[in-house]
């Protein structure tokens, strides 16, 4: 009788469990950002002590969602890209919010965390980079802001669509919105006027608004 060798893949419903598991602090952590991880694995249809074989911990569970959602992210900013700067931003702004529109307050819940460093650092650089590198262009090209540091101005950016998914929280927002405020703040904040910003988005609304949104 001959023996297997090599790893085994983790068993069929382990991976089912761990799966659910997943699904489950997707759907409770965007209903409820301080959900339990008994109420997660109740909605999984599991025990909270079955949670633990899968992970050690409620941030661990939560940490392996943001770098799942974050790696989402930056495959779907990658795959498109302008050489003009301002409107290279204003595209990367559209795709993070319509990623995360669905899953706003769990995405708050990351950004506004202790993993929020770890995530940018990590799954996000490359997209973060990007931006720094948009910004550098746009400044030498005329089209951005040249007061401050290439990497301050990303970071504004950048703060400006959490501020947005802030708002989002506090009163109704549609997806159409959301997307129409994360574009002009964050071409506020590399230095366009509100009215230069709003121009892009009438420019480009091929890109920047989908058909359906219109």
């Amino acid at each position: 009788m001959s023996s297997q060798t090599g790893t085994r893949g983790p068993r069929s419903d382990a991976a089912k469990n761990r799966a659910a598991l997943l699904d489950a602090a997707r759907t409770e952590l965007n209903q409820d950002p301080d959900a339990s991880l008994e109420a997660i694995a109740a909605a999984a249809g599991l025990t909270r002590r079955s949670v633990y074989g899968h992970f050690p911990s409620r941030e661990a569970l939560i940490g392996e969602l943001a770098a799942i959602g974050a790696a989402r992210v930056a495959a779907a900013v990658d795959a498109i890209h302008d050489t003009d700067p301002v409107l290279d931003l204003a595209l990367v702004g559209r795709l993070v919010w319509d990623d995360v529109a669905d899953v706003r307050a769990m995405t708050r819940t990351v950004v506004r965390g202790p993993l929020h460093e770890q995530v940018l650092s990590s799954e996000l650089g490359p997209l973060h980079a990007r931006i720094v590198a948009d910004v550098e262009l746009a400044a030498a090209t005329g089209a951005g802001r040249t007061d401050l540091h290439a990497e301050t101005v990303a970071r504004l950016i950048e703060g400006a669509a959490f501020t947005v998914l802030d708002e989002s929280l506090r009163r109704p927002m549609s997806r159409h919105e959301g997307r129409r405020l994360v574009v002009l703040a964050g071409l506020g904040a590399l230095g366009l006027s509100w009215r230069d910003a709003n121009a892009v988005l009438v420019a480009n609304a091929d890109r920047l608004t989908p058909e359906d949104d219109r």
